[in-house]
């Protein structure tokens, strides 16, 4: 019998129109302990810089303080950019999370920069060199979160011995290669860039090699989520995400807009071409048509997780939406 499959949510903290950091922090809490009610696994804060509409720069802060205002949902980073940190550092930060908060933290690691290429020689000059170090650099880390490590020169306290879950994410078939060269769970950001989703996780579990970490593959595909009663409802508060994404091409950093009636009206034909490349792995509608079409892709995919971002303008009919889906994963578990 195969494994029900969990659901968990990545939060970008998006800063809708009109709105602050502040209130998006509330807000972002009461999302999290509504998803931690539910039954939720897993809550997933991602590191962007120098963007004004995203709140979530501090990750490592921020995920402190929604591990604080929770009970049993895991907490993590969907990622940490490694290249912008110091493996020391990093497992210092997460080592603390993880002794503050046991066995209830996840360390999501990319490679990007999440950020313009200034920005990026901003934060770390050698960014890019670091990037292309990131294999062993995941590598120290795992090393300062073992116990072997006491007998090294350079500790990580008090990450040592604590082994905070490693998880890699990526988007295309070669950091695939990494997190299955490593033995490590694999997570695909599909709700941005979908394109090589079914050939990275084909690779991965094709040339995953067990660890001391993971006896065998794991696949986590993050997507678009947007629920409602009805599909007509779901189908407006969609136009918020494809706003966001026509935004990040136009490089418009505006906050979360507000749900429009036509799409079409504000997107040229190319646009509406690039747009639904990056959006393809969303799914909209009732509790009805998410069943039929979420069961379709975790079938099609065969992932042993999945993981939802619903950037919704309306606070209330995001958590709405979290709550249907959260049905949806429960119903599609039970056929």
């Amino acid at each position: 019998m195969k494994d029900p499959i969990s659901i968990s949510i990545l939060e970008l903290a998006i800063i809708a129109q009109d709105s602050n950091a502040k209130e998006t922090f509330q807000k972002t809490k009461e999302i999290a302990q509504h998803a931690d009610n539910l039954g939720y696994k897993r809550f997933w804060l991602a590191e962007h810089h120098n963007m004004a509409h995203v709140a979530s720069s501090a990750t490592v802060v921020l995920i402190g303080y929604i591990a604080s205002q929770t009970k049993d949902i895991r907490v993590g980073s969907g990622g940490i950019m490694l290249p912008n940190h110091s493996p020391l550092i990093v497992a210092e930060q997460f080592g603390t999370l993880e002794t503050l908060y046991p066995n209830r933290i996840d360390l999501g690691l990319g490679r990007a920069p999440g950020t313009d290429q200034a920005t990026a020689e901003a934060i770390r000059k050698d960014f890019f060199e670091q990037a292309q170090r990131f294999p062993q650099n995941v590598t120290k880390l795992q090393d300062y979160f073992s116990a072997e490590n006491a007998v090294a020169k350079v500790r990580a306290f008090p990450a040592e011995g604590t082994n905070v879950p490693i998880w890699i994410l990526g988007s295309s078939t070669e950091s695939a290669a990494l997190a299955a060269a490593y033995g490590l769970p694999y997570a695909f950001a599909g709700h941005f860039a979908p394109r090589q989703m079914i050939q990275a996780f084909e690779f991965y579990r094709e040339n995953f090699q067990p660890s001391e970490f993971l006896d065998k593959p794991k696949t986590m595909a993050c997507v678009n989520i947007i629920a409602a009663d009805t599909n007509e409802e779901a189908e407006r508060l969609s136009t918020s995400l494809y706003q966001m994404f026509l935004n990040l091409i136009r490089n418009d950093r505006k906050g979360l807009q507000p749900p429009v009636d036509s799409l079409y009206e504000i997107m040229s034909e190319e646009e509406r071409f690039h747009v639904n490349q990056m959006t393809a792995c969303t799914f909209t509608g009732n509790k009805e048509q998410l069943i039929i079409d979420l069961k379709k892709f975790i079938d099609y995919a065969r992932v042993d997780e999945l993981m939802a971002t619903s950037p919704i303008f309306d606070h209330q009919a995001k958590l709405k939406s979290i709550h249907i889906t959260k049905e949806v994963i429960d119903d599609i578990n039970n056929i």
